[in-house]
């Protein structure tokens, strides 16, 4: 069974996972989270008998501040630490300054609120994937993908000896019950390439799928086959919106209006607070706009 910790995010159960894999050279953790959930990722370790000088290496599916805030200041505290991490995404986390810049687009002054501290990592400590290595670690090996879609530095993990792919957010948001979302911020939503990279994953064969928002999904590709639906169904959503109203305000708020109303149709009000905590849903709207403004 796949053990993971739930991060607490902003006091939310449910929002975001950190995998923890232990093996006897030690723990590697998928996706650490941000620096702002430390404290709970910590309380998470010595529940398990474990600290952060247990962990050997951490495995990143992409760079978003969500998944690695707090690469660069676990690293500080326990130099030893391995990272493995996309080509594209490498460079930010060594430098982030151009990575804050972006987030900070979108964030704005809730940037310390949210994340905490970004910090470089020390470019000795990466070691750079292009996808299709095979990696050893925590006891088992982890083949390595390319799945582009939601992020252009976006890589999957499949743990060969368990069957289980740590997908990262290309398998997009299932917070309560079978309720799915598609995470679509900007800048990187590219449809044609989530697709594909929806089929590396079931070319893999997953047993089942962990998903960093969040947790342990089986019936991996009925679950894969639903989100493409999903994933279609929130793309024509916003390309509708697009027509409609004046401003990009107006459209982008009659789409959060309406997925306020969808979410808490599925599900009761703290899930729904989680998912969008998860998922803002005024950033789901941007991504997208952003993505069908480029195809005309």
């Amino acid at each position: 069974m796949t053990d993971f910790i739930d991060l607490n995010f902003r006091g939310s159960d449910r929002v975001i996972a950190t995998a923890v894999l232990m093996g006897p050279d030690g723990v590697t953790l998928v996706d650490p989270g941000p620096t702002s959930c430390l404290p709970a990722l910590e309380a998470g370790l010595r529940q398990r008998g474990l600290t952060l000088r247990d962990v050997r290496s951490l495995l990143i599916t992409h760079i978003h501040l969500d998944h690695a805030g707090a690469v660069g200041t676990i690293v500080e505290r326990v130099p030893s630490i391995q990272v493995h991490v996309y080509e594209r995404g490498a460079p930010h986390m060594v430098d982030p300054t151009k990575l804050l810049a972006s987030a900070t687009r979108l964030y704005g002054d809730q940037m310390e609120t949210l994340w905490g501290a970004f910090l470089p990592v020390p470019a000795a400590n990466v070691h750079v994937l292009q996808g299709g290595e095979r990696i050893a670690t925590a006891g088992t090996t982890f083949s390595v993908a390319y799945t582009p879609g939601h992020a252009k530095h976006h890589v999957s993990f499949l743990d060969e000896a368990t069957g289980t792919a740590y997908v990262g957010d290309t398998g997009g948001i299932r917070v309560s019950g079978d309720y799915l979302l598609a995470p679509t911020p900007p800048p990187d939503i590219d449809l044609a390439a989530w697709r594909e990279s929806l089929a590396v994953i079931d070319a893999w064969n997953p047993v089942s799928l962990f998903l960093t928002h969040f947790g342990v999904v089986t019936a991996a590709k009925a679950h894969t086959a639903r989100f493409r639906e999903t994933l279609a169904a929130q793309a024509a959503a916003v390309r509708q919106s697009l027509a409609a109203g004046n401003t990009d305000e107006e459209r982008a708020r009659v789409f959060v209006a309406q997925m306020r109303r969808e979410v808490r149709t599925a599900m009761p009000e703290h899930e729904a607070l989680a998912t969008e905590l998860a998922a803002p849903f005024d950033q789901l709207w941007q991504g997208l706009a952003r993505y069908w403004s480029k195809q005309t």
